[in-house]
């Protein structure tokens, strides 16, 4: 492939710290932008615990993450993925590593951690809300996202 955008991949794992902000928001995005498309899955290096913060955020957008509860690398059941999108560099250090045995594409997004913003209520959901917004906006570019035809 010469030149242009990156090509859309069929499968894709979103992977960050501790698959609690970043990568279930950046997963669900993707399965809602692209329900028939893409498969898109998310994990951490190490696992952490469900946010409410990232249930509140997504919810005011229509996608609902409440069930969602942190995995790590470990627990994929499958890693036949077509890319690996890191948002943090600890999972992008292991996605590197899984390159070496696993045939996929690692992109690196370098992206905000929100959950150490302080403050009021409302201002750590304003940071989480940020992360949100960004994530939508780079995976409907990266990923050539096109509104449903209206009528």
């Amino acid at each position: 492939m010469s030149g242009g955008a990156p090509r859309s991949p069929s499968a894709v794992l979103f992977a960050c710290g501790m698959n609690a902000v970043r990568s279930p928001m950046a997963a669900a995005i993707t399965r809602h932008l692209f329900p028939h498309s893409i498969y898109a899955a998310s994990a951490g290096v190490r696992e952490g615990e469900p946010d409410p913060f990232v249930t509140a955020v997504m919810e005011e957008i229509g996608i609902d993450l409440s069930d969602h509860r942190p995995h790590t690398f470990e627990d994929l059941a499958d890693t036949s993925f077509d890319l690996v999108v890191s948002l943090a560099p600890e999972a992008h250090h292991r996605a590197l590593e899984m390159t070496r045995t696993n045939a996929f594409d690692a992109e690196y997004w370098p992206t905000e951690d929100p959950t150490v913003v302080g403050g009021s209520r409302e201002q750590r959901l304003d940071a989480y809300r940020r992360v949100r917004d960004i994530l939508m906006q780079r995976i409907k570019q990266r990923f050539r996202w096109q509104p449903p035809p209206s009528g």
